[in-house]
């Protein structure tokens, strides 16, 4: 008796919702969503900006073309050596699943459609920064990485431009709440960072990565590090109230953060292990999260 063939599921959709995921990992959904989320929080921090649903969406999509856009360039230049290490073997162009050719057609595109959004939607200003973070970090952090740790520093600018960017699309200036926020997202980052280095120092020495300070991995160093710019945020910490961008429950709400990373950082100076460090990593999530939600609903 001749069997009955299982019908087979929809080709097309199935292709279909392949490549929109290779798409949300090619643009990193969830480290550009954290990004684009710091941009439009330091936006609504700005003076005399209210909530406007049209354009903070306008913003977000912006944002989401521009990080998707410096994330593309990212994983089509490192490919060889994504393909070198477990976490990212399978990210689409590391994979194979997509050509170059395409990873760089999306990210011509949606790097200079979230730009003209930004200087059509908001202000010139606003666009040129955006600008000047994608190519920093695609072209000069991107390479650097392979080269000297002070990628890490470098990478650093890119990082927090987004809260510059948001204020300014706000205000169209640079003036200090712009840079108060951007020094707050940019001292984060080296603790953060540093633990993602620590835990996953293997895969990124394989790969001729230099994102540890210090040579030798994983170091007392390293460590020492970590405290020290978890302990710098303190004081950066206290200037959005002297600035008067925001209040006195902000103001101790940052507090309490910040003397967490430094427990957090002075626990891994102590214990010296990957569990410690990703402690430290986990924490610097939660920290980001809380401490710009903060701000913003505590808003001078």
């Amino acid at each position: 008796m001749n069997k009955v063939a299982t019908p087979i599921p929809d080709s097309a959709s199935f292709v279909l919702a392949s490549k929109v995921k290779d798409y949300f990992q090619l643009i990193k959904f969830t480290l550009s969503f954290t990004v684009v989320f710091s941009c439009v929080v330091c936006y609504l921090l700005a003076p005399n900006v209210q909530f406007n649903f049209p354009s903070v969406l306008l913003l977000f999509i912006a944002g989401m073309l521009i990080t998707g856009s410096a994330n593309a360039i990212n994983q089509t230049v490192e490919r060889d050596t994504d393909a070198l290490m477990k976490r990212t073997a399978q990210r689409p162009v590391a994979s194979g699943r997509m050509e170059p050719g395409e990873a760089w057609t999306f990210a011509i595109i949606s790097g200079a459609a979230g730009i003209f959004l930004m200087w059509g939607g908001f202000n010139l200003l606003s666009a040129v920064i955006s600008l000047l973070s994608l190519l920093i970090y695609a072209f000069v952090y991107t390479p650097l990485k392979k080269i000297n740790s002070i990628s890490v520093l470098v990478g650093g600018l890119p990082g927090a431009l987004p809260c510059l960017i948001g204020w300014v699309a706000g205000t169209n200036a640079l003036t200090e709440g712009g840079w108060v926020l951007f020094g707050i997202l940019f001292l984060w980052q080296f603790p953060h960072f540093w633990a993602i280095a620590w835990v996953a120092h293997k895969d990124y020495d394989r790969a001729g990565f230099k994102l540890l300070p210090g040579t030798g991995g994983p170091t007392k160093f390293t460590a020492l590090q970590t405290v020290i710019y978890s302990m710098l945020m303190i004081p950066v910490g206290m200037l959005p109230f002297y600035f008067h961008l925001s209040g006195i429950t902000s103001f101790w709400i940052l507090m309490g953060c910040n003397l967490s990373m430094v427990f957090l950082s002075v626990i891994l100076f102590v214990k010296m292990n990957v569990n410690a460090a990703r402690k430290v990593m986990f924490g610097s999530y939660f920290y980001l999260m809380i401490v710009f939600l903060a701000l913003l609903f505590d808003k001078a």
